[in-house]
């Protein structure tokens, strides 16, 4: 019998986490897990990374306290250890969380019904940004507004539905492993992927705006540039791998990255100021996203004004990395060689 026809009840579930240098939001994650109404068996499968602060300590701190299962990942990969958390339990759906998330009460019930009665892959909804500094608040308010990632139903909410993907995901895990599992070579985007061969195997994902999940985003400038580098970089990658698989959003920082480009060059060839127009036009959008924001602080605000430019600018120059480091090269990975098997 398939998990598609079973009783929600009679669904085994785990819960995979990735973890590496988390100390300071794993223990939160794991208590919102322990907090939902889980089948009993229920496991919470972390893949630890080398790490460098106490995320070990804090891991085996909670194993003590809770039903949970440390294995080694020792690449350090979030795709590399989500598939060595997937093929270390055997339930019918597997969760997938982050260390930097906060489930909401009742989402692990109202996923496996959403799963069962639309049939679909894979269910997830709205990642909700959370912050505690002036900073990581003002990321958060760019994660769900439309000048800062561009909007979209993951950060904004919509109609439920079928959807290219959605935030974490729970998933049907036989369906997960007819698929190979996570790209092993993604070290972003590999749900936003992982999603795109579900569906291009004739499988549903489905968002449902009632699924809520905290996320608390970086706390600073140069580990945010940092991620939204690494982010454009394997946007590349997929973008090379099926060109079918992207979509418009995506490219408009790389385009930016050209057109300031183009007007700088031009500005320094004829010295006239009309070629800085595009620039202009974008520092008057931050200014106006920064000074109109609703809910911030003033230094949340002020936090803003670098927060912005630095998701953009470093999305669109990863972009172009990406397209230099992967252009010429083998990109997608045969599903009859996928990833997943390296650690059946």
């Amino acid at each position: 019998m398939t998990t598609a026809k079973r009783g929600a009840s009679a669904l085994s579930i785990a819960y995979v986490m990735p973890v590496r240098n988390d100390a300071r939001y794993l223990r939160t994650a794991v208590e919102s897990i322990v907090a939902q109404k889980n089948p009993k068996g229920t496991r919470i499968v972390v893949a630890i990374g080398p790490s460098e602060d106490k995320t070990r300590e804090i891991a085996n701190k909670l194993a003590e306290e809770f039903p949970l299962v440390i294995v080694e990942n020792p690449s350090g990969s979030t795709p590399a250890a989500l598939n060595i958390a997937i093929v270390s339990t055997n339930a019918d759906v597997v969760f997938r969380v982050d260390a930097h998330s906060e489930l909401e009460p009742g989402y692990a019930k109202l996923a496996v019904s959403i799963l069962q009665s639309t049939g679909a892959a894979n269910v997830g909804g709205i990642m909700e940004a959370r912050g505690h500094s002036s900073i990581q608040k003002a990321v958060a308010w760019a994660y769900g507004n439309v000048i800062g990632l561009g909007g979209g139903p993951i950060h904004t909410g919509g109609v439920a539905g079928p959807a290219d993907t959605v935030y974490l995901g729970v998933f049907r895990r036989e369906d997960v492993l007819a698929v190979g599992g996570f790209n092993e070579l993604l070290a972003r985007g590999q749900d936003w992927e992982l999603n795109a061969r579900l569906r291009e195997k004739g499988k549903v994902v489905w968002f449902d705006p009632r699924l809520k999940v905290g996320y608390y985003p970086r706390r600073d400038i140069v580990s945010l540039a940092r991620q939204f580098l690494t982010t454009g970089t394997f946007r590349a990658y997929i973008l090379l791998a099926n060109p079918n698989r992207t979509r418009v959003k995506y490219l408009v920082p790389p385009t930016f990255i050209l057109a300031s480009v183009a007007a700088v060059m031009g500005f320094a060839s004829t010295l006239n100021w009309w070629w800085l127009l595009p620039l202009y036009a974008y520092a008057a959008v931050v200014l106006g996203g920064a000074w109109l924001s609703k809910g911030l602080s003033l230094k949340s605000r002020i936090a803003l004004m670098a927060v912005l430019p630095t998701m953009h600018l470093s999305w669109g120059i990863g972009f172009w990395r990406g397209v230099l480091t992967f252009r010429g090269r083998d990109t997608d990975v045969p599903l009859n060689t996928a990833a997943i098997s390296v650690h059946s």
